[in-house]
């Protein structure tokens, strides 16, 4: 059982990762179908969360990590963010302002719990930070990472039919959608457009998440 949750973790995504490369269907994304398939193993092995996350929190950990390497592609696109600054600075700002001010103005119209308002908040930006501001904010990490799952997939979605009826044709608005809208899920979808589509992506999505640290406790606060 010591490495029960470890193990059946990265056995559950290499082949739900196989399985989408596979057949290329955005809802076999294995973010979505290693979900779902831990749960069944959990569920059918009669397995507890306690006893999974005992061994499972390894990779948890890693979030940090993966966190501080955010620093390795801000420094080597560092031109392109450069060239592009007021479109990143403005549109990831109100984005992300919108992303936060939507959700818990949903989530209170909904009459959702306080926690469940605080775990949303945050689910527009990439997971390690995303459980950051939620547990700062008096969210539920693990809750917030499903939002910010799901946010993805729905951005990969109707990202593509966004850009048609916008008509998007710069690679850095493009990019920008995709990073702000569905973080790195959103990013890898943007790389099938292009290099500087995914660029952009890979650095909205960074940017994003450190203007979200900023402004989610101060309008989570204001929005009560």
């Amino acid at each position: 059982m010591m490495w029960l949750g470890l193990v059946s973790t990265l056995i559950a995504y290499a082949a739900c990762k196989a399985l989408y490369r596979r057949f290329h269907v955005v809802f076999l994304n294995p973010m979505i179908t290693s979900l779902v398939a831990l749960v069944l193993f959990l569920y059918f092995a009669h397995v507890s969360y306690a006893a999974y996350d005992a061994s499972a929190r390894w990779l948890t950990a890693l979030l940090g990590p993966a966190t501080v390497a955010f620093a390795v592609p801000l420094h080597r696109h560092f031109p392109v963010l450069k060239a592009h600054w007021p479109e990143f600075l403005v549109s990831l700002t109100f984005g992300s302002a919108t992303g936060i001010t939507g959700s818990v103005l949903l989530a209170r119209m909904l009459r959702l719990n306080h926690a469940v308002v605080t775990s949303i908040a945050p689910r527009s930006v990439t997971t390690p930070i995303a459980m950051d501001i939620s547990q700062a904010i008096g969210g539920i990490p693990t809750l917030t990472a499903v939002f910010v799952i799901l946010t993805g997939i729905t951005g990969v979605v109707v990202g593509p039919w966004l850009m048609r009826l916008l008509r998007l044709k710069s690679p850095v608005a493009r990019g920008a959608l995709f990073g702000m809208g569905s973080h790195g899920i959103g990013t890898a979808r943007a790389f099938e457009y292009g290099t500087m589509e995914g660029t952009c992506s890979s650095l909205a999505m960074i940017v994003a998440a450190f203007i979200t640290l900023g402004l989610a406790p101060a309008l989570v606060s204001a929005l009560g």
